[in-house]
């Protein structure tokens, strides 16, 4: 099959097939994944933001590696850098099943200082750079290049089909922000037929888009190219010392001015229902990240979860249920509202709107409301808390309270700009020494 010249994916209907077609086959995906996250406080001062848990048993990269999965790309590269064991680790247990033998796999790309010995990966498009050797022995067409950091489901089938049918060089995907929030994203303005005109990295005063003041159209941080003309802008770019090596400040500026650019926007290959907004999510600051795991409580969330059509993949341990016990009317192990993942206890104490991820333990007494608890933490009997996110590995001391005087709790522990609360181990004055 000639994929140049394939068209463009059919309008998406409420209930969609996979866009699964031989541009999917063609394509290899690398998935950048080095990031700390710094916006995440001492969340991520043991794991990089891709590895950080969320929703109740996965890691936020394993949404992007399930829309490259669930999309027909099952060559995929995962670029890391910083404190990359736990995220290494997570992708060794949990993205093994792809089977080499049909030319399916998941790579780690660490940052090994591959052309240069006294550099490690200097930008994202650095990054790329640096593994040149693998993409060209791929023999891909397409090379599609991922963030690994947000919250979506999207079918890059479509994304690929649109590009090869604007016969583009390079193809941006694209959301509508707010303006007040544009300032964090790479901003682009348009045609009519899509193709990107200008692009400006974080500007101070973003372009709204065109008969709608209130938003800009942002990039996603999703790219595709046409895998030879991607390997000569890395060649160009690197030789290029005032360069910062990155794809939003160096890469798509130089594109836009020179080659055929196009937008394509997220509405039109996200998954879900048709009639709501698309659902993405960057959760790179506390209050975002504790926000949309307080979204997937809710009865009827935006994200589903629960869609056979489009699974989220991940590794997990083959835990017991989670259990309840004690019914007494002052001693009784309740959740309401709330998301418990297995291997969790709730021994006589009371959980309100909260996440828990796997084997929390909470004792009699206790009270748990509006908390994002990942795995393995304790907290103890007549413990209350109240708008926290507790990092693994905590144990909460017996009558400890959190989230009920701010003012205290800024003298311990993080409190962020909406007042939800972030506990480590090492706040508590406890040592952990296992990879989180």
């Amino acid at each position: 099959m000639n994929t140049e010249k394939v068209g463009s994916a059919p309008p998406r209907t409420k209930r969609d097939p996979r866009f699964v077609s031989q541009l999917t086959r063609h394509t290899y995906a690398v998935v950048l994944a080095g990031g700390r996250g710094s916006r995440l406080k001492q969340l991520t001062d043991w794991r990089s933001k891709p590895a950080v848990p969320f929703g109740g048993k996965f890691r936020i990269i394993d949404f992007t590696l399930s829309n490259c999965v669930n999309s027909g790309i099952r060559r995929i590269g995962v670029a890391t850098q910083y404190k990359a064991q736990s995220l290494i680790r997570h992708l060794q247990r949990g993205w093994s099943f792809l089977d080499g033998r049909f030319d399916e796999f998941i790579e780690i790309m660490p940052a090994q200082q591959n052309i240069d010995e006294s550099q490690w990966y200097q930008g994202t498009a650095d990054a790329v750079f640096q593994n040149l050797d693998v993409l060209r022995r791929s023999h891909a067409e397409y090379v599609l290049v991922l963030s690994g950091d947000h919250i979506y489901k999207m079918d890059y089938g479509r994304m690929l089909a649109a590009h090869v049918a604007a016969e583009a060089d390079l193809t941006i995907g694209c959301i509508e922000v707010p303006i007040k929030e544009a300032s964090a994203f790479g901003v682009m303005a348009i045609k009519e037929d899509g193709r990107v005109m200008a692009f400006s990295e974080k500007p101070k005063d973003p372009a709204p888009v065109p008969g709608n003041p209130d938003v800009a159209l942002a990039s996603m941080g999703i790219y595709v190219f046409n895998a030879r003309f991607l390997y000569e802008q890395l060649v160009r770019d690197s030789g290029d010392r005032k360069s910062s090596h990155d794809f939003g400040k160096d890469i798509i500026p130089h594109c836009v001015k020179r080659y055929r650019v196009y937008s394509h926007r997220f509405n039109d290959s996200c998954v879900g229902p048709t009639d709501r907004e698309p659902y993405w999510r960057d959760v790179g600051t506390i209050d975002a990240f504790w926000e949309a795991n307080m979204e997937l409580t809710k009865v009827t969330p935006e994200l589903n979860m629960y869609d056979e059509e489009w699974p989220i993949w991940t590794w997990q341990e083959q835990l017991p249920p989670a259990k309840f016990v004690f019914d007494w009317d002052d001693r009784r192990g309740m959740a309401v509202d709330s998301m418990v993942a297995g291997g969790c206890i709730i021994s006589g104490a009371t959980v309100r709107r909260s996440m828990l991820f796997s084997r929390v333990q909470i004792h009699s007494h206790a009270i748990v409301e509006d908390s994002v608890v990942l795995p393995d933490v304790d907290i103890g009997r007549d413990a209350v808390i109240r708008r926290a996110v507790l990092d693994k590995r905590c144990s909460i001391p017996e009558g400890m309270q959190i989230g009920v005087d701010l003012e205290e709790d800024r003298k311990r522990f993080h409190v962020s700009e909406n007042g939800v609360v972030l506990v480590t181990p090492e706040m508590l004055g406890q040592q952990v020494h296992f990879i989180r």
